[in-house]
């Protein structure tokens, strides 16, 4: 999966974890998850999505920083994501 499918990918993933209330384009701008209004609740959604799609496990305590979308794809990149 190239970088930009990855990108909109993971930007419908925030969109589905917030029910719809965070557009993936809002993401796909690069501003901050929590900026956007992806709460807590969203957020955990939106970990185990990313963890089921991608074969990969999420360290919210310790691990790095997740609060844009630019994150979540160094995330991604460095593990290589298995889904797609």
């Amino acid at each position: 999966m190239d970088d930009t499918a990855l990108r909109e990918r993971v930007a419908a993933l925030v969109g589905e974890a917030t029910a719809g209330e965070v557009a993936a384009a809002d993401v796909l701008a690069g501003d901050s998850l929590i900026a956007l209004g992806v709460d807590s609740l969203a957020l955990l959604r939106l970990v185990d999505a990313i963890e089921l799609e991608y074969g990969v496990e999420v360290d919210l305590n310790g691990g790095p920083p997740l609060d844009t979308l630019d994150d979540l794809v160094a995330l991604l990149t460095a593990t290589g994501p298995a889904g797609g």
